[in-house]
């Protein structure tokens, strides 16, 4: 089973991914972790992209494309890939047409997990961590139990990132639905985009995703 999992920061793509790595032993293909792998190891194409990134520019269509084609003929056959921040663009899905099918793979799935903007920046704008163990808490909904007292811990400190403001949110929710809008088209036009509620509860979600790999 190969799948592409779509959806924007925050929607939980990240922990459903690794859910189906470790429910069904699938192998998540993420683009950005790809490269530095590539360039760290010095590969071929870790080496033309680190040319290309040192030079300031953009990685090429070409070199990501060689990137997932190294990775899909270093996995066993019978393993399924989770694409995750690939294709972004209509060259790229007829790039990964192409991948797969030299590799005997085809695409099962397109599944994008749906957001409501405003609940989304709600949901990302309250989360904050335990400096000392990283427990998440949330200014609405997960509050420690004992106000300013992590719960796990016992700790005082407690911690947000930067960027997890309201228009950074929104502005990457506007570049996700940018990248995202040239390919969903060619994809609904084959019948194979699920979409599924991303702001249910995180094993509803998984249940909804495991309900679509059923068939």
């Amino acid at each position: 089973m190969n799948i592409i999992l779509l959806g924007p920061p925050g929607a939980g793509k990240g922990t459903q991914a690794q859910r189906l790595v470790d429910r069904h032993g699938m192998r998540q293909l993420s683009t950005g972790d790809m490269l530095r792998a590539a360039v760290k190891a010095g590969t071929p194409v870790g080496v033309k992209a680190k040319a290309v990134m040192d030079a300031g520019e953009l990685v090429s269509d070409e070199i990501v494309s060689a990137l997932i084609g190294d990775e899909l003929d270093a996995m066993p056959a019978g393993q399924g890939a989770i694409f995750d921040g690939y294709p972004r663009t209509a060259a790229q899905a007829e790039a990964l047409d192409t991948i797969l099918a030299d590799r005997r793979r085809t695409l099962d799935y397109v599944i994008e997990l749906e957001v409501d903007e405003d609940a989304l920046v709600e949901r990302i704008t309250g989360r904050f961590t335990c400096a000392q163990c990283g427990k998440g808490y949330h200014d609405k909904f997960e509050r420690p139990k004992v106000e300013g007292t992590c719960d796990r811990c016992g700790s005082h400190e407690f911690k947000r990132r930067p960027d997890d403001n309201e228009d950074t949110v929104r502005t990457r929710m506007a570049e996700y639905r940018a990248k995202t809008a040239p390919i969903l088209p060619l994809y609904d036009a084959r019948g194979i985009v699920r979409r599924i509620d991303g702001m249910a509860d995180m094993d509803a979600v998984s249940a909804a995703i495991e309900e679509v790999l059923a068939g």
